[in-house]
């Protein structure tokens, strides 16, 4: 007994000894970093909270959801600066600081900036959400815009998005009958998935051997998860950092994590490189122009990399963006039974009451609809925080002074809720629109769900398309509301989107 307590202790006292030469061994270079970095600057850089030695705001991030930057620019203006560790980073939270982003200044900070979870779930950026400004990204933007996004083609898949939207209403009956409470949040998964599947990739999920309708939230959910996930290497760069990562285990988990998403990629990918494959979607192009590029010998040529970041642009904004701003409209209606009334007596009016199937067409004889659907994206954008950008050289910004290699985040949920530019504005009200041009197409910045400039989201009309045809077969063909022991949850103004509702047949 003796003799094993001793031994015990001896290791307790070697693995405290080893621990104390890793911590001297990592904050000795990150001293003699901070000296350099945090040495005053001449510039007139934009305020923001204290730093703490080292770390600088980095304790304060998690608490840093949009919600509370909006606080934050109440606190320190439109324009705020924050240290996560040793990268700098600048919020921007008014509208004229954002046209400068985004118009101004568009060209020198339309580069991007990149975490160990965007690096594993864009294939080292190889895709055109996060590819770093350049001949890349615009070869990949251009192939996106043409083969996918371009009105002809978005035309020509018409057909796809009613068929699928024919066919959730079909399955939301069965609950409408039985009345029984309904995931609503499955069912948009399962019906946004096979969209974007059968548009972007060809694949039904019915007939699919590799991945089925209830797999898609989980794909999604694994995605955004290693999106959200951060390594401290992202913080503190180099070597350091990624010693860190490893010895912690950090980048293993989010790897493990990745995996099943990655696997579901490759899946897809291996489907279009059966030999014999018919169909013709943008990744049988890409296909197709690897071989000429090889073929050719072009500088430029695309890899597996490219071809699965892709393939994981296609599925991550088109099923996970456009599903949560599907929910958050309905979750909007069911708090605001009068808009929902309104909504509903325009749709119905409009359309009659005999249509067994909805059209793409039908939703340009309803105005006070898409004014709803403008509000929902103005309260609830799909990315509350633009993909951070990174300025390529030296700007001014409202004044201030912003370094070549900052980060810049515009943080359209502050925008979008800015009592300066909104009557009321955490009231879900569709009429604000009535004599208002304010729309979300990237022109006015104080309402840029999408973005603006140069890397304004590509896919932004198929998005509202998606968004729409789904929330019209919703409201056309059933009532909504919330199981009835749920009644007492329903705030006006909570921030919590509803998953779990009533469907009523009309």
């Amino acid at each position: 007994m003796f003799r094993t307590t001793t031994t015990t202790h001896k290791h307790k006292n070697s693995d405290r000894r080893m621990s104390e030469f890793l911590y001297f061994l990592f904050l000795v270079p990150l001293a003699l970093i901070f000296l350099n970095v945090f040495k005053p600057s001449k510039w007139k850089l934009p305020p923001g909270p204290k730093k703490l030695p080292i770390i600088g705001n980095l304790h304060q991030r998690k608490a840093l959801h949009p919600r509370n930057r909006r606080k934050l620019s109440e606190m320190y203006g439109p324009v705020v600066l924050m240290q996560y560790g040793f990268v700098p980073v600048v919020v921007i939270s008014s509208k004229e600081a954002a046209e400068e982003v985004l118009k101004i200044h568009d060209l020198e900070c339309c580069s991007r900036a990149g975490t160990a979870g965007t690096r594993a779930t864009f294939y080292n950026f190889k895709d055109i959400g996060l590819a770093p400004f350049g001949d890349e990204w615009s070869v990949m933007r251009k192939l996106s815009v043409v083969e996918l996004f371009s009105v002809k083609k978005l035309q020509s898949f018409r057909y796809i998005r009613e068929e699928e939207n024919d066919l959730c209403v079909k399955k939301l009956s069965e609950y409408a009958t039985k009345r029984t409470p309904v995931n609503l949040e499955k069912a948009l998964f399962t019906l946004l998935g096979n969209i974007v599947c059968r548009i972007g990739y060809g694949i039904n999920l019915y007939d699919c051997d590799f991945v089925d309708e209830d797999s898609i939230a989980d794909l999604v959910l694994k995605s955004e998860e290693v999106i959200r996930g951060s390594l401290f290497s992202d913080f503190f760069p180099g070597r350091i950092g990624s010693f860190i990562d490893w010895i912690s285990g950090q980048k293993k988990r989010l790897n493990d994590t990745f995996s099943e998403v990655d696997t579901f990629y490759q899946n897809v990918l291996d489907e279009h490189l059966k030999p014999g494959r018919e169909s013709s979607d943008i990744i049988d192009v890409m296909i197709d122009m690897q071989k000429k590029q090889e073929k050719d010998g072009d500088s430029f040529k695309f890899t597996t990399d490219h071809l699965k970041g892709m393939i994981s642009d296609i599925f991550i904004a088109g099923v996970g963006g456009t599903a949560a701003t599907t929910l958050w409209g309905i979750t909007e209606l069911i708090r605001n039974p009068k808009v929902m009334k309104k909504v509903q007596d325009e749709i119905r009016t409009k359309l009659g009451d005999k249509k067994e199937k909805i059209k793409e067409e039908d939703i340009n004889q309803l105005d006070y609809f898409r004014r709803m659907v403008k509000e929902i994206f103005r309260l609830h954008p799909s990315t509350p925080l633009l993909l951070p950008r990174e300025t390529l050289s030296h700007v001014k910004i409202q004044g201030y002074d912003i370094p070549a290699k900052t980060q810049i985040i515009v943080n359209v949920y502050a925008l979008g809720r800015d009592p300066k530019l909104w009557e009321n504005p955490d009231e879900f009200n569709p009429d604000r629109y009535l004599d208002s041009s304010v729309d979300f197409k990237g022109l006015n910045f104080e309402f840029i769900p999408f973005g603006s400039g140069r890397r304004i989201c590509p896919g932004m009309t198929m998005g509202i398309i998606l968004v729409e045809l789904a929330l019209l077969n919703l409201l056309y063909f059933f009532d909504w509301g919330v199981p009835e022991n749920d009644g007492a949850k329903i705030v006006t103004g909570n921030e919590d989107v509803l998953h779990i509702v009533q469907v009523l047949h009309h």
